[in-house]
């Protein structure tokens, strides 16, 4: 077992920010007050969030990711983010709403693999299944499509590759799908993230867009919906999760109590999250 230990501190990158982490102190700036955006009755982001006077919420097409997004159903307004042990995360002020979708139970979904997950859930919901791929961190290919044939991957060492199993047959089943995700888990991160997904100017920002900050520590976070005004300015609302892993949440705009949750994207040179902040340079894009 010690080389699987060693492979898993080799391939996966935390998210600890630098400087504050989720077991000392609370955020010093300004405490957003986004109650009058907030319906506490919504079961979704699009119906529990509302955008603020003088923007219009982007349209999107069904069907796609956006949309996927946008309609993301929540948990009940006020549910606090729980980790994957069941404990709640120290820092109950940084987000506005928690999305109803599964840790897990090991302290795997962090960052980056969240982003990876909702990517993976709309791709899988669509049977878009040959798109399910993600590089590990030392750059192998796993591909979803082999892991519905009954393919597994073996790590040894730094090599890593595919085997065929006896004892796994071909599954299609949602729950063989998570198992999937959980070896992305372990062996992809912010690392692998940053350099797999080409950079989007920040004008062209979309739905289900990526900031992130490949390294360790690095840290990533995905934009859930998107709002524009009479003059084309962008607003946004990002969602994460953090380490250790924990439920994805909606974040607070830390800085702007008047446009929390929401973000301004216009002329923006440095996004300030609650936990991390990132450059316009660090937009990324699925496409």
């Amino acid at each position: 077992m010690r080389y699987v230990v060693f492979i898993f501190i080799l391939f996966t990158v935390g998210c600890q920010n630098k400087g504050s982490n989720d077991r000392f102190g609370t955020y010093l700036g300004a405490t957003p007050s986004v109650e009058s955006l907030i319906k506490p009755e919504g079961n979704t982001v699009k119906t529990r969030i509302e955008v603020p006077d003088g923007y219009t919420r982007v349209s999107v097409k069904n069907g796609t990711f956006g949309a996927y997004l946008q309609n993301f159903p929540l948990k009940p307004d006020g549910t606090k983010v729980l980790l994957y042990n069941g404990k709640e995360k120290i820092r109950q002020d940084v987000h506005v709403a928690v999305l109803d979708i599964s840790i897990g139970d090991k302290d795997l979904q962090q960052c980056a693999d969240a982003c990876m997950r909702l990517r993976a859930e709309y791709l899988w919901h669509e049977n878009q299944f040959d798109s399910i791929r993600f590089h590990f961190t030392n750059g192998f290919l796993a591909e979803y499509s082999k892991w519905r044939q009954g393919f597994r991957i073996q790590v040894d060492g730094n090599q890593v590759r595919w085997v065929e199993i006896q004892s796994e047959k071909p599954s299609d089943t949602y729950e063989a799908f998570l198992k999937y995700m959980q070896q992305v888990f372990m062996y992809a991160g912010t690392l692998s993230l940053a350099t797999e997904l080409p950079k989007r100017n920040l004008s062209d920002i979309q739905m289900g867009d990526v900031f992130v900050m490949g390294g360790s520590p690095g840290h990533a976070v995905i934009v859930m919906d998107m709002a524009v005004n009479d003059t084309g300015e962008k607003i946004v609302l990002l969602a994460q999760s953090y380490m250790p892993a924990q439920n994805i949440h909606i974040l607070k705009n830390p800085h702007d109590s008047n446009l929390s949750p929401w973000f301004d994207m216009e002329g923006l040179e440095q996004l300030e999250t609650p936990e991390w902040n990132f450059t316009q340079n660090q937009l990324k894009s699925w496409q």
